[in-house]
């Protein structure tokens, strides 16, 4: 069975305020990739990365991590993630860089190329609402991933991959 060549890698946890902002943004791609019946976009959604995730990553051409972060300018950007060692590998949970690595060293290979979606939140305590700040940047967000996946079809198009 051939896995999708575009993965979405949402994490967060829904319990927590805007730390929803992944999971949420996954859902409604979710939503929206049934409606239009597309196969070639995966969605995965959890808590947390860790290290099993490595096998998600097998076959993709293209991964896009989404998550929520608690400091820097408002609203979402996305970021281009490279490899690279560091000591979440050995936590419970992992970098979207980290598991980069790891999926190197242990499945062996180039990883796919990756890239951090990263929406600003305010509060993440558990049980709070999302904050209005949060549901705005969500919008853009949702704006920078559909424009992200266009762009990543295209590059395909283009390259015949």
């Amino acid at each position: 069975m051939s896995v999708a060549p575009i993965l979405v890698l949402a994490f967060g946890n829904p319990g927590r305020g805007d730390d929803a902002l992944g999971p949420m943004l996954a859902e409604r791609l979710e939503t929206r990739l049934a409606a239009d019946g597309a196969r070639d976009v995966e969605v995965i959604v959890d808590f947390q990365l860790n290290i099993e995730h490595a096998l998600d990553l097998v076959g993709r051409r293209r991964v896009l991590f989404v998550d929520a972060r608690a400091s820097g300018d408002a609203g979402a950007r996305i970021d281009a993630v490279c490899a690279r060692a560091d000591a979440s590998y050995s936590t419970h949970a992992v970098s979207p860089q980290g598991l980069l690595e790891v999926h190197a060293k242990v499945i062996g290979g180039r990883a796919p190329e990756a890239e951090l979606l990263s929406v600003r939140g305010e509060s993440f305590e558990l049980g709070a609402p999302l904050t209005p700040a949060a549901a705005r940047a969500m919008d853009a967000a949702w704006h920078g991933l559909l424009g992200w996946i266009e762009g990543v079809r295209a590059t395909e198009e283009v390259l015949g991959a």
